[in-house]
């Protein structure tokens, strides 16, 4: 338990039952090197069975070569000469269950008292660098409850590294590179052309929502009629970037609500503008791990339009995954899947660890991108995706559809406003 600057009951009891097993160990009853990093202490699963339990013996029996009954009677043996033990006692097939003397809880009251927020606070994640990525919604609207759980999630973990001494870096990864940016701004585009006067209607395909109305006035207040009858080529890009700009700027306000503040931002254009893709791909080809290949046919009824097409292929059998996966399209542009772990490389440069928070609906593709990491990083920086849970939202007993696309959500911000800050993580958690 190297590294805790104030000690809890349970580490305390951690160490003293690896003080019993040391002397096991030196008096012959138990062979040295075994791994104990498995031993658990911990509250019993049924209160009435004690105060604190640990698996010590079941772990350790087997390759110490004994009974893991008889090894625990030992363990007991040692922690029952122990003043704040009360008894301790062996439990089915070897687990120990220990009760201890009021006076050990009153100590402990004390000992949380005087030490505040600092109590259980460790130092085992020290020189450890830990990038936690976590909501990276498109930034094509506000933050909606279908982001709040990973938001939340993502927020309590990264947390709980700092406060076991983890360097921690809080990321969110901007999608503002594919289509669907394309789409917000054209949206953006007509309520710029509704405030300066015109009447327009939102046609199916675009982001329909109230939202865009204030970033049509800013942008008409800074453009003036300029764009109103200009080709896309000319304006696609400019009101792009505003809008993003301004999206992006509600959603820090909505997960500031939530009491949620990110380190980074990272741009999915600024990462492709910086060639970050190529530096990827070059890494890989040098190890021959990008070859041209076809993909297989989709599975199930083959759609009459699919032809076989040679791509570029990246290795990722090599590393665990289902198949290999391709880093570019057929137009030479960039797969999702290319960008991902160009980005990937990208975070793991600065980290010793890399974690990502998923929704469920993104288990599909947790192989690839480890896979990818795996392959970038020659296996040194390990990527841990948590996925969560979709939300399900219910106002009177009935589910709610959301939908950014019709316009037809519910926002965290409204959702905080109504119920607090604390109820929402929570709920979340």
């Amino acid at each position: 338990m190297n590294g805790w600057i104030e000690l809890t009951l349970y580490s305390e009891f951690a160490d003293a039952i690896d003080a019993v097993l040391d002397g096991l160990v030196a008096s012959g009853d138990l062979p040295g090197g075994l791994d104990r990093r498995n031993v658990a202490v911990e509250p019993p699963r049924d209160p009435a069975h004690g105060d604190l339990a640990t698996n010590a013996a079941m772990v350790l029996a087997k390759p110490a070569g004994t009974n893991p009954r008889a090894l625990a009677e030992k363990i007991v043996a040692g922690l029952s000469e122990r003043p704040d033990v009360v008894s301790a006692e062996v439990a089915g097939p070897g687990f120990i269950n220990l009760r201890l003397a009021p006076a050990t809880w009153t100590g402990e009251l004390e000992t949380i008292r005087a030490a505040g927020a600092a109590y259980g606070r460790s130092q085992i994640g020290h020189g450890v660098r830990v990038n936690v990525e976590y909501v990276s919604a498109n930034p094509t609207g506000p933050m909606h409850m279908g982001h709040c759980r990973g938001a939340v999630v993502g927020d309590a973990l990264a947390t709980l590294l700092e406060y076991s001494g983890h360097s921690v870096t809080r990321e969110y990864y901007i999608n503002d590179a594919g289509g669907q940016v394309d789409v917000l701004a054209r949206s953006a585009h007509l309520r710029y052309r509704e405030a300066l006067g015109e009447t327009i209607e939102v046609p199916e395909g675009l982001y329909p929502g109230d939202y865009l109305v204030p970033v049509g006035k800013a942008l008409a207040t800074e453009f003036g009629d300029r764009y109103v009858n200009a080709p896309e080529a000319d304006w696609l890009e400019p009101i792009r970037t505003r809008t993003v700009a301004a999206m992006m700027e509600m959603i820090r306000a909505d997960l500031a609500l939530l009491g949620i503040h990110h380190d980074v931002f990272s741009s999915e254009a600024e990462l492709q503008a910086a060639k970050k893709p190529e530096a990827a791909e070059a890494k890989l080809r040098a190890r021959d791990l990008i070859y041209q290949g076809v993909l297989e046919a989709p599975k199930g009824e083959t759609p009459e339009d699919w032809e076989p097409v040679e791509l570029p292929l990246f290795r990722s059998t090599q590393f665990g995954d289902d198949q290999d996966r391709p880093i570019r399209k057929s137009n030479g542009s960039w797969t999702y899947f290319g960008a991902d772990m160009a980005y990937h490389f990208q975070k793991a440069e600065k980290a010793d660890l890399l974690i990502d928070i998923w929704g469920a609906d993104h288990a599909g593709t947790v192989k690839r991108i480890q896979a990818a990491v795996s392959a970038l990083t020659e296996g040194k920086v390990p990527l841990d995706v948590k996925l969560v849970q979709m939300v399900r939202l219910l106002r009177g007993g009935e589910p709610l559809k959301m939908s950014k696309r019709a316009g037809n959500f519910v926002t965290l911000a409204d959702v905080v406003r109504e119920v607090g800050k604390d109820v929402v993580r929570f709920t979340m958690l």
